[in-house]
């Protein structure tokens, strides 16, 4: 029957009495519950120090972090735009700015601006805070560009070939291209 254990009949103990049987029976199971229990423990040591390793990839949202990587940005207002680039002394493309400018307030951020937009959650504009991500469609693709949030309707960002990293204001050309208002997880 499906779920019913099987034991050895008496005439199949090698052992003797019935007594013995249940007795070896016992050790069996209270051995096995020892062993289980080891490896219960195991599992759970190695998870808490795994936990414990080091700090996540990706730390929880912080609005003072947000607010440095802000300032950090405004900071590299003048540099260039670089496709592909991401330090000041190279230059910037838009993802690249956000990257850099959270790494330096303490927060890993993914690289692209799709990555970035993936790893952030939507947020109305009339409730974006200083740090918070502004994603933009420009020449028909999605979110194709990406800056940081200042308040008062403008935003830092690097926004293309031959320009500088910048403080644009949020109205005309980039209120009209606006893809979401996005906070970092």
């Amino acid at each position: 029957m499906p779920g019913n254990t099987v034991f050895p009949c008496r005439a199949c103990v090698p052992w003797g009495s019935e007594r013995n049987f249940h007795m070896m029976l016992t050790q069996v199971v209270q051995k096995n519950t020892r062993q289980l229990r080891h490896v219960l423990f195991l599992i759970i040591i190695t998870v808490v120090l795994t936990a414990c390793g080091g700090p996540p990839r990706h730390s929880k949202y912080s609005a003072k972090i947000a607010a440095e990587a802000a300032d950090i940005a405004v900071g590299m207002v003048g540099k260039p735009y670089l496709y592909g680039g991401n330090t000041p002394a190279r230059g910037f493309d838009c993802s690249g700015l956000v990257q850099y400018s959270y790494a330096k307030a303490g927060k890993k951020v993914p690289r692209s601006t799709r990555q970035q937009r993936r790893y952030s959650s939507n947020i109305s504009l009339k409730n974006a805070k200083k740090g918070d991500l502004l994603f933009f469609n420009q020449e028909g693709k999605y979110s194709s560009h990406v800056g940081i949030y200042l308040g008062n309707q403008r935003f830092v960002h690097a926004p293309s070939s031959g320009k500088n990293v910048r403080i644009s204001k949020l109205s005309g050309y980039w209120q009209k291209h606006l893809a979401s208002s996005r906070r970092l997880k």
